[in-house]
C-alpha cells in the first residue's frame, strides 16, 4: 500500500532480479544487507522476505539471489530466488567428520526434522527428526556451511544426518521449503 503523498515512478514499482553477496544478517534485528554483483548501493533484506523464502537467518558471505525494488528510501530485496553457502574455507572437514568414510556421507538423506534448540553463542544446537528418539546435534559451523546463520525453536528442517562417534549428527541444514524444491 501506498502512502498518501508518495509518488512512485514506473521505476520503482517494477523489480529486477540482482545477484550478490550477503554483507551481514542479523536476526534479532530482523534485517540485513546484500551487496550486489554489479555495485551500487547497499540493498536492504528484510527479514520477512527471507521468510517467505523459507529460511529465519542466512550466513554472512553467502551468495544470493534476489529481485530488488528501487524506492525513495533505497532499494530493497522483494523476493529471494536462491541462496548458496560462503564458499568453505581450504580447511579440513570438521574433526567429527574426519573418520566418516566418504560413501556413508554420499548416502545420507534428506530428513525432516524441527529445532529443538540452538543457541549460536555456544555454537551448536539440537533438531528432532520426524519419527526417531534421539536429537541430532548441529553444529554451528555445519549451519554455516549450509548457508544459514541461526536456528529458530521449532523451526521446520530438511537435514542430512551421519552416525558420528558422539551420535546423531546433522552434515547438512537445509531450511524446510528450499529442500522441498531440490
Amino acid at each position: 500500500m501506498v502512502q498518501s503523498g508518495t509518488t512512485l515512478t514506473r521505476e520503482d514499482t517494477e523489480n529486477e532480479a540482482v545477484s550478490g553477496r550477503v554483507k551481514w544478517f542479523d536476526p534479532v534485528k530482523g534485517f540485513g544487507f546484500v551487496i550486489s554483483d554489479s555495485g551500487g548501493p547497499d540493498i536492504l533484506l528484510h527479514a520477512n522476505v527471507l521468510r517467505n523464502f523459507g529460511q529465519s537467518s542466512v550466513a554472512d558471505g553467502a551468495r544470493i539471489e534476489i529481485t530488488v525494488q528501487r524506492t525513495d528510501r533505497g532499494v530493497q530485496a522483494t523476493q529471494v530466488l536462491k541462496v548458496e553457502p560462503p564458499e568453505a574455507p581450504e580447511s579440513a572437514p570438521l574433526a567429527d567428520f574426519e573418520q566418516l568414510a566418504p560413501e556413508v556421507m554420499a548416502q545420507a538423506t534428506l530428513e525432516p526434522a524441527r529445532v529443538k534448540w540452538f543457541d549460536k553463542a555456544k555454537g551448536f544446537g539440537f533438531a528432532n527428526v520426524f519419527g526417531k528418539p534421539e536429537d541430532v546435534f548441529i553444529h554451528i559451523e555445519v549451519l554455516r556451511r549450509s548457508g544459514l546463520a541461526d536456528l529458530q525453536p521449532g523451526e521446520a528442517l530438511a537435514i542430512r544426518v551421519v552416525e558420528g562417534k558422539r551420535g546423531r549428527m546433522a552434515m547438512e541444514v537445509n531450511a524446510w521449503e528450499s529442500a522441498l524444491s531440490r
